[in-house]
């Protein structure tokens, strides 16, 4: 089955695992309004505008904006998710052709869209899930050390690529919403991390990488990079030479 891509959506919408968390936290807050005014405990209206508050933040946070795909996409990659590249380094990976890929780190913070998007159409060739531990997202070892869900897919353009979906001090789960074999759009949403995290995608060698770090990212609407070339490793974009710093 082939889903529909982003190129036309709501403005706005809430991701459906908010209300798990929503309504849970209004129930007791107007539970504590109620107390507060049947029972004249004051202290409870605390409570109440507490609980509201974290409520509308759970909104907030699942909040899924409609994106559009930016013009010359051609055969390349859109990001994958809101927030702030970290570092765009080249790195050894066996499952894409010259056994190492075009590596793109891209951090979101607590106030960031968590929604992740497809870079490329494609099908979902494996899932890789590996549990570990939940160092903060902007420490390079927890692109290895934690938590974390990778997708590879045998993209449109007939190039591998992997999207990895990794937890970071405070996210506790990452939300995948499609199996192995499934076909995605560009720019579908395929899963979503909760609370705070990392998204890294593994490009082939001859991608021209366009982001840089220290860029702020829009996924589903960024230009990542190019179509991959013939030549794969010819083109070198913004691909750091030395590995970045660890926070």
């Amino acid at each position: 089955m082939t889903h529909d891509s982003a190129r036309r959506e709501p403005p706005m919408r809430v991701a459906a695992p908010a209300w798990k968390f929503f309504v849970p936290l209004m129930l007791a807050g107007l539970a504590a309004l109620a107390a507060a005014l049947l029972l004249s405990i004051p202290s409870l209206i605390a409570v109440f505008a507490l609980l509201a508050i974290l409520a509308l933040y759970v909104l907030y946070f699942f909040r899924d904006p409609g994106r559009k795909l930016p013009d010359g996409i051609a055969d390349g990659y859109i990001c994958p998710a809101d927030g702030k590249v970290v570092s765009v380094i080249e790195v050894p990976e066996e499952r894409l052709p010259e056994g190492r890929a075009r590596r793109v780190a891209i951090f979101l913070n607590v106030f960031n869209v968590h929604i992740q998007r497809a870079p490329h159409a494609g099908t979902i060739r494996e899932i890789v899930r590996k549990e570990g531990k939940f160092i903060n997202a902007l420490n390079e070892k927890c692109s290895e050390e934690n938590e974390q869900v990778t997708l590879w897919l045998d993209g449109a353009n007939g190039q591998t690529y992997g999207i990895r979906q990794i937890a970071g001090a405070i996210a506790r789960r990452i939300v995948v919403w499609f199996p192995e074999g499934e076909k995605v759009a560009q720019s579908e949403r395929y899963g979503l991390i909760q609370f705070g995290s990392r998204v890294e995608i593994f490009l082939p060698l001859g991608a021209e990488v366009l982001v840089k770090p220290g860029q702020i990212v829009r996924g589903g609407s960024t230009l990542l990079a190019s179509a991959p070339k013939a030549a794969a490793g010819t083109a070198q974009g913004a691909i750091e030479t030395a590995e970045p710093s660890t926070v």
